[in-house]
């Protein structure tokens, strides 16, 4: 399959296995809205089952990674069930992006908020754009974190770092999450996709059987509680979407 076809996303299948995954809302910033946290999960399902896609390269389109939830389509859940419904949705594009077979390497471009920078944070290589940014507001607009950051996260940066971040919603330049260990590599904006597609063509020069074990193992032992931290991150993200508090901060951001 060279290519797949979505409405929000773009699929394409390049040299050496290489499949490239592109958030493609430029106008929005790629912000998410339903539909396009649902292509997500399709995009990488389908390339995880595609025998001819060996690594994935997953970044955005025009001047931004992701700018978080879009605000303009943004339709508030009346009711648990549609909230719940939501919030699976969202994290089963995490699902897809990180217990999907095929290695992925993150081409971070502008600014990645909230489920972007879980998304940024979902990939097996981030290589963050010098330009880019990241944060996370969910706890000012008293929502939750998804993404499965409450136990990736303090892997990467410690505890202490994590509870910064998550609390605070601080804005951090890429050479500032280099320097906490949450972007793998920064590289100039003009060079960033060159250097993913390397990083991808490197992946997919190994021996398949190995790189997708490793990916297995590595986050089965790094970070043992994903699974968990899924399941209590919707809780709470739907409790959060349940209080009406959050209509009025959300409507407000």
């Amino acid at each position: 399959m060279t290519e797949q076809t979505y409405e929000t996303v773009l699929s394409v299948l390049g040299e050496k296995g290489v499949r490239t995954i592109t958030l493609n809302r430029p106008a929005s910033l790629n912000a998410m809205n339903r539909q396009l946290i649902d292509e997500v999960a399709r995009a990488f399902d389908d390339a995880n089952a595609d025998t001819e896609t060996r690594s994935i390269v997953f970044t955005g389109a025009g001047k931004a990674f992701c700018a978080g939830d879009d605000r303009r389509e943004h339709v508030h859940p009346d009711s648990e069930e549609e909230a719940r419904d939501l919030v699976q949705a969202i994290q089963r594009a995490t699902h897809a992006i990180i217990f999907g077979a095929k290695p992925v390497v993150g081409a971070i471009n502008g600014w990645a908020v909230g489920g972007g920078f879980e998304w940024a944070i979902n990939c097996d290589f981030p290589i963050w754009g010098k330009s880019a940014k990241g944060f996370f507001p969910e706890v000012s607009l008293n929502i939750f974190v998804t993404g499965a950051v409450t136990s990736l996260l303090p892997s990467m940066v410690g505890l202490h770092k994590a509870r910064e971040m998550l609390f605070f919603g601080e804005k951090y330049t890429a050479d500032d999450l280099l320097d906490a260990g949450v972007a793998w590599r920064v590289e100039a904006d003009d060079a960033l996709l060159e250097k993913a597609q390397e990083t991808a063509e490197r992946l997919s020069d190994l021996p398949t059987l190995s790189v997708r074990s490793m990916k297995r193992v590595l986050n089965a032992i790094a970070t043992p509680d994903l699974h968990r931290a899924l399941q209590l991150e919707t809780d709470a993200t739907v409790a959060g979407f349940m209080d009406p508090e959050t209509t009025k901060r959300l409507s407000s951001f």
